[in-house]
């Protein structure tokens, strides 16, 4: 019976199976072959195009080549704009929920004007923050209200840049980041494990970090090209405009699971002597590991996704705040170079897997485990 009810499910699914296997991973295949091509220039919009196997050409010209270096900077525009959009709407949101979860006056109302630029397209708060952020008018002229002089600050056209780095030490600094990882992850770890925390990331992440610091300079520097990036002043309006509108967000997720906790276990901790702010940290945000992990991974994939809210906030030629989504529109449908936009589309989809692939492997574990 149990071999009948697995056939029956498997044929259930195999139309589906067949349609996703087509028409995603199909694509996807599709995207790398044209990517390993050299599918572009005037005769790239033939009708029966030439396309001529060129291998890792396109990769290597991307991150080394000297026509690619405005990918390099929108790749770096983009781990920016993940960072700051995952700290600024995770803390914001759960900021915003702790204070709803403690029901204040006004606490549907509060809840809904938070929850409101959720429901927002990219386009519409693009629009709204391009007006804001105007050069000669919106935030710039608010303190004119007070008798003050007007800011003078390009929210988003500013060509000033900080935390500069030079390209070529790009492994060097990966290294660093990678032990700084491990050992804080250690840190976190070794009071409820210290064996573990001890072998699995306090001892490599010290060791890849001594190894950095003293075996660096040996590192092939001749593959990256001699440029400087850094985080450009100008993204930071994009990045304002991103938290606003996906704060209420990660609110209404912590808020629910605030809700799902039961009160007795409040009451518990509070008779126990604990504060709200010791219920919080030790009781509250443990349990909703889960929901922050959820998080981190859907806004991770969001970031890569703000092709549209960039382009209707500065455009599609401001270089200061490129991203891969918009380099590749641009590569692919103004300079009509199908082969090293698919490459790029390839990239963002290694990038996007990094977040969603441990998430899945862990939760399989623990499924199984069970």
């Amino acid at each position: 019976m149990p071999n009948r009810d697995r056939i029956k499910a498997f044929l259930t699914l195999l139309p589906s199976m067949i349609l996703i296997g087509v028409f995603v991973y199909g694509f996807i295949g599709n995207t790398f072959w044209l990517s390993l091509t050299d599918w572009g220039g005037v005769a790239a919009l033939a009708e029966n195009p030439v396309r001529n196997y060129a291998g890792l050409t396109n990769y290597k010209e991307l991150f080394t080549g000297f026509l690619g270096g405005g990918f390099r900077q929108d790749l770096v525009n983009a781990v920016y704009y993940s960072v700051m959009l995952l700290a600024g709407a995770i803390g914001t949101g759960l900021i915003i929920a702790i204070l709803l979860d403690n029901k204040p006056r006004g606490e549907a109302v509060f809840r809904t004007i938070f929850l409101y630029p959720m429901s927002l397209s990219f386009i519409v708060t693009g629009t709204i923050w391009r007006w804001l952020l105007a050069p000669q008018g919106g935030v710039n002229i608010l303190p004119t209200y007070a008798g003050l002089k007007p800011l003078e600050f390009k929210w988003l056209s500013s060509t000033g840049a900080i935390f500069e780095f030079n390209w070529q030490n790009l492994l060097l600094i990966g290294l660093y980041i990678v032990a700084a990882v491990l050992i804080v992850a250690g840190l976190m770890a070794i009071k409820q494990d210290p064996p573990r925390a001890l072998k699995r990331f306090l001892l490599p992440g010290i060791a890849i970090g001594l190894a950095t610091w003293l075996f660096g300079d040996l590192l092939p520097k001749a593959l990256f090209m001699e440029e400087t990036h850094g985080f450009n002043l100008a993204t930071i309006g994009i990045i304002m405009a991103t938290i606003w509108q996906y704060s209420g967000y990660t609110m209404a997720l912590y808020l629910a699971g605030f809700t799902g906790i039961s009160q007795d276990l409040r009451d518990a901790s509070m008779l126990d002597g604990a504060t709200t702010a010791q219920y919080y940290r030790y009781i509250a945000l443990p349990m909703l590991k889960p929901i922050t992990i959820s998080a981190v991974i859907i806004l991770s994939h969001i970031s890569l996704k703000m092709f549209d809210l960039i382009f209707a906030m500065t455009g599609p030629d401001n270089a200061e705040t490129g991203h891969p989504a918009l380099n590749m529109y641009l590569t692919t449908f103004r300079a009509n170079d199908f082969a090293k936009g698919a490459a790029i589309a390839i990239i963002l989809f290694l990038i996007a897997a990094t977040f969603i692939i441990p998430y899945l492997i862990s939760s399989y574990r623990q499924r199984s485990t069970r």
